[in-house]
C-alpha cells in the first residue's frame, strides 16, 4: 500500500481547502493520508520562495484568475466553510509548534480541524497566544498544556526538523503531497494525487 504525506502549515488557505477534501479520498481509496507539520516561514527561507500574496503583487489579472479558480474549487467540493482571514498573513509558529505537541497526543486530528476552522472558516488572528488560548478553550481543547508543549525545546526542534526534512524532500510551498516518493503541489493536484494512490494500490 502507498504511503501518502500531506506537509501543511495553518496559513495556507490552499492547504486548508486541500484538507476538506482529503477525507473523500481517504474514503475512496482506503488510505490514510500522513499529516506532516511543517512551517511555512522556514521553507519560503530555505527555498528562497514567497507566498502568492508576495509574488502576485503588481501582475495585472493573475490575483483575479486566482480568485476565480478559488471559487470553481469550492463549487466543485461543496465547500462553503471558508473565509479569507482578515488577517492573512498569519504568523503560524505557535500554532504549528502547538501541532507538533498535538501528535504526541491523542487529539492531534482534532487539533487540525479546530484550528484550521479558527484560520478559515470563523477567522480569528491565530499568532496571538491569548486569541489561540481562547479558540482551543472554545473547541474544547487542552488550551493551557498545548501552548506550554509548544514552548518545549524538543517541540520547537521537531517543527525545524520536519521542515528541514521536508525542504530536503522536495517540498518549496504548500500544500504539497507525496505519495511514497512522488511529489505533488497545490490544491489542484489531488485528482493526480488520487490517481497515482489507486495505480500503487
Amino acid at each position: 500500500m502507498p504511503s501518502v504525506e500531506f506537509h501543511f502549515d495553518f496559513g495556507s488557505p490552499n492547504a486548508y481547502l486541500s484538507h476538506l477534501v482529503i477525507p473523500a479520498i481517504e474514503a475512496r481509496t482506503g488510505i490514510k493520508f500522513t499529516y506532516v507539520p511543517i512551517l511555512l516561514g522556514g521553507v519560503f527561507k530555505a527555498t528562497n520562495n514567497v507566498s502568492p500574496a508576495v509574488s502576485l503583487q503588481g501582475i495585472k489579472n493573475k490575483p483575479e484568475y486566482a480568485q476565480i479558480e478559488t471559487q470553481r474549487f469550492l463549487q466543485a467540493h461543496g465547500i462553503t466553510a471558508y473565509e479569507r482571514n482578515p488577517h492573512f498573513p498569519v504568523n503560524t509558529l505557535h500554532i504549528m509548534r502547538g501541532a507538533v505537541y498535538a501528535q504526541q497526543q491523542d487529539y492531534f486530528a482534532r487539533y487540525i480541524d479546530e484550528v484550521y476552522r479558527h484560520m478559515w472558516a470563523e477567522p480569528k488572528k491565530m499568532d496571538e497566544p491569548e486569541v489561540i488560548e481562547a479558540a482551543l478553550q472554545a473547541s474544547g481543547l487542552p488550551a493551557a498544556d498545548i501552548l506550554a508543549g509548544s514552548q518545549d525545546p524538543e517541540v520547537k526542534q521537531a517543527l525545524i526538523s520536519s521542515t528541514e526534512a521536508s525542504v530536503q524532500k522536495g517540498t518549496f510551498g504548500s500544500p504539497t503531497f507525496y505519495v511514497d516518493e512522488e511529489i505533488y503541489f497545490g490544491k489542484d493536484k489531488l485528482r493526480d494525487v488520487e490517481e497515482a494512490i489507486t495505480r500503487r494500490e
